[in-house]
């Protein structure tokens, strides 16, 4: 355990990233899970196009925050991207 009072609070300030950053990686996990099953499914080109969009931004705001790398939210949206891409042709 942390002997300093700044060491204390350190410890308070880094579990709740820890469980913030753990909620947002869920949701990319989420979104990128949904846009992989609707593009398996070929629905609608609009319903495809829009669960994509969504992931987009989920995937931006995370990487904003810092929770994942800028290389890695381009990554995982060119993925994403290319895979509705391949099932809508």
């Amino acid at each position: 355990m942390a002997n300093h009072k700044s060491a204390v609070k350190r410890a308070r300030q880094n579990e709740k990233r820890r469980e913030r950053n753990k909620i947002v990686r869920t949701g990319i996990k989420n979104v990128t899970k949904n846009v992989r099953l609707v593009a398996q499914k070929k629905e609608d080109s609009e319903i495809v196009l829009k669960t994509l969009n969504n992931a987009k931004s989920v995937i931006d705001k995370a990487a904003k925050k810092g929770v994942i790398h800028k290389n890695t939210a381009s990554r995982k949206i060119s993925r994403l991207t290319k895979l509705v891409n391949k099932a809508a042709a």
